[in-house]
């Protein structure tokens, strides 16, 4: 019982000199030496708290525009800033990418589109000096950034020299000579009427399919392997027929390599060997007696040739 409460108050004491301390000590319990820190005014009291290290290396500045977008999904802005942090030239399409994280090709196909649509994606199709077609893929750190147009070119000095050889870039390009079409049927007589009807043919075929324009050298070139079709009996139809039937839809690179190669593939057997029947002698009239006969030439007949005459 004799025992006092500690969170009970103090009596009042006296102001006097020695017990003023002892006051100050009692209606301030916390001393100098209380070691239990107070929290920062600044700091939140609730949500997530930032220990941030300053980055010296491998590091990609990704704008708050993105990491904060509103409309992107959480995959688009993750797949977006994995996009800014890789280095020049890495692959970004959908089989790398799907290599790469665990989603799928439809989810990372999706994401991609979004991060088009909103402009840090950018991929357009250009034509290579092979003549492929590929897909230039562009990402942008800041979509409202307007593209930066290349600066003019200054204008090249006059030659004070009028003999001094031009730039490399300035001499004329060296003449391509054109790829070989392929053989064609050879015929028996390059020469002669069917040759004529071969040229006519290809020259109209233009007229049955605009694709089908031949030059004079492609017209050379096919009209012998048109010739050989001519030569085995096969009708000027049949021939248009199998040169322009069932083409691609597609426009024709080489309109001429595809008759060549149609004249060498689709050329029929030859038709079986038929012996032309003998020519009879022309009716003749005996100089004699006035009878017809058969005889390459004027003459007398059997009957009024004299060496029949001794015969009998």
């Amino acid at each position: 019982m004799d025992t006092q409460n500690p969170s009970a108050p103090p009596r009042a004491q006296s102001a006097s000199g020695g017990n003023q301390s002892h006051a100050r000590a009692t209606r301030h319990p916390r001393s100098r030496t209380d070691t239990r820190r107070r929290p920062i005014a600044s700091a939140p009291t609730s949500g997530i708290t930032h220990e941030n290290t300053r980055h010296t290396t491998r590091f990609t500045v990704v704008g708050n525009h993105l990491t904060q977008h509103q409309e992107l999904s959480l995959l688009a802005i993750g797949l977006g800033c994995h996009i800014q942090s890789l280095p020049a030239g890495s692959r970004v399409d959908i089989k790398s990418l799907t290599t790469r994280f665990p989603e799928g090709a439809a989810r990372i196909a999706a994401a991609l589109r979004e991060l088009e649509t909103h402009g840090y994606l950018r991929r357009e199709r250009e034509r290579t000096p092979a003549g492929r077609i590929i897909t230039r893929t562009t990402s942008c750190n800041q979509p409202g950034a307007l593209r930066q147009a290349p600066p003019p070119r200054p204008c090249a000095p006059e030659r004070a020299v009028a003999d001094e050889p031009a730039p490399p870039e300035e001499q004329a390009a060296p003449h391509r000579q054109p790829r070989p079409l392929p053989a064609v049927p050879h015929p028996a007589r390059t020469a002669g009427p069917h040759l004529d009807t071969a040229t006519n043919l290809l020259t109209d075929l233009r007229r049955y399919d605009p694709r089908l324009l031949l030059t004079p050298r492609d017209t050379a070139h096919l009209a012998a392997g048109v010739v050989a079709w001519l030569e085995r009996d096969v009708p000027l139809e049949a021939v248009r027929h199998a040169l322009t039937h069932d083409l691609p839809p597609t426009a024709l690179r080489r309109p001429a390599a595809l008759l060549a190669h149609r004249l060498a593939a689709l050329l029929p057997p030859a038709p079986p060997f038929q012996a032309r029947p003998a020519t009879p002698h022309p009716l003749q009239n005996c100089e004699s007696c006035d009878h017809a006969f058969r005889a390459p030439e004027p003459g007398h007949c059997r009957s009024c040739r004299p060496d029949s005459s001794e015969a009998t």
